[in-house]
């Protein structure tokens, strides 16, 4: 059924840029649901464009501020000597394209719209201590290596799809991909410029269970805890009346 439908919504793209329009996008999904047994999903960002070009699609996640400490040695032992905080971190980042985005745009234009994880900017928070240029680029990298270890920062050249003016793409969110509201951008570019782009926002939310006790901790933390203390007394009389049983 659901591939039916986006059948359906390619026929409908397709028409859209006969009509005029450079590029129209979309997305099979626009919403994720987290429950107990997710695993991660897939979503197809699908579209079509007026003729041939260069498609990007770059997915922004909620941002956070985030915490890197640098270890040093001292005595034999490997402690956090030093650490800085950075302010709206995307939380997840990912550029999919159909060549390598070096091919596809310069470099200032890769800077102007943050198209790859070496060009995102990220700011010092307030309270962060000075830093050297060098003290910076090196805490820069290690937030890329660190999302890049977690599955939550990725570039995908190459994968973007054609078949004559039509395109696909699948974008993947692992299992422990943040709640939160993302930006998906689709950028179509020829000769290195920008004739066109859309974006189409993304939820990511807990559902079910999940949803009910982050809402009830986070809405009534003082009815959660009370909750939590008697759970933990009957689980704790119950495994003490198996034991005695025995």
């Amino acid at each position: 059924m659901k591939q039916f439908v986006v059948s359906c919504l390619l026929v409908t793209l397709y028409t859209s840029t006969a009509a005029g329009q450079a590029l129209v996008a979309d997305m099979s999904e626009n919403s994720i649901s987290i429950t107990s047994n997710f695993t991660g999903q897939d979503i197809l960002l699908f579209g079509a464009t007026d003729g041939p070009s260069d498609v990007v699609v770059v997915v922004r996640g909620p941002r956070e501020d985030l915490v890197i400490r640098r270890k040093s040695r001292v005595g034999g032992i490997w402690m956090n000597r030093r650490s800085v905080t950075f302010h709206s971190v995307p939380a997840y980042y990912a550029v999919a394209s159909n060549r390598p985005l070096a091919d596809i745009a310069s470099q200032a234009l890769r800077t102007q719209h943050r198209m790859g994880g070496a060009f995102l900017d990220f700011p010092l928070a307030e309270n962060s201590p000075s830093l050297t240029d060098e003290e910076l680029i090196e805490f820069r990298r290690a937030i890329l290596r660190n999302k890049r270890r977690d599955d939550l920062y990725f570039e995908t050249e190459r994968s973007v799809r054609f078949r004559e003016r039509l395109f696909r793409t699948s974008i993947v969110f692992p299992a422990n991909a943040p709640e939160g509201d993302y930006t998906v951008q689709t950028y179509l570019l020829r000769g290195g410029v920008i004739v066109d782009q859309e974006s189409s926002p993304l939820t990511i939310r807990k559902a079910g269970l999940e949803r009910t006790i982050f809402d009830l901790a986070h809405d009534q933390p003082a009815l959660y805890g009370i909750i939590a203390i008697v759970i933990a007394l009957a689980s704790g009389w119950l495994a003490a009346a198996a034991f005695r049983r025995t």
